[in-house]
């Protein structure tokens, strides 16, 4: 079966930076775009960031792109969130995603905090 277990969260300053991991197994990994989501308190999941199969096509949401970096290790079955330049407005839990045949699949999440 699916399954998606990100890491890397944490506590950080405005103006810091974290890497958010997810280790993916049951599917093909190389095969599927992969996509990172948050959701802050009260607010619905926001798609963040996509990379495509081979990792030469990338897509942000406008309040990241420029700060934040997608990439992929398909011989390690793992996606990256590179995120620079936190802002508060980033707190949210970050959870790791992929759509297939028409189901979507999430990890447990994993918790950034910005604050000082």
């Amino acid at each position: 079966q699916v399954q998606l277990v990100e890491s890397g969260g944490g506590l950080v300053q405005p103006g810091g930076s974290l890497r958010l991991s997810c280790a993916a197994s049951g599917f093909t990994f190389a095969l599927y775009t992969m996509n990172w989501y948050r959701q802050a308190p009260g607010q619905e999941r926001e798609l963040v960031a996509t990379i495509n199969p081979a990792g030469d096509n990338t897509n942000y949401s406008g309040s990241v792109k420029g700060r934040f970096t997608i990439s992929r290790d398909n011989w390690n079955h793992t996606l990256h969130l590179q995120m620079n330049s936190l802002k508060t407005d980033d707190t949210a839990v970050y959870y790791c995603g992929v759509r297939r045949f028409g189901t979507d699949f999430w990890g447990q999440g994993t918790q950034v905090t910005v604050s000082l």
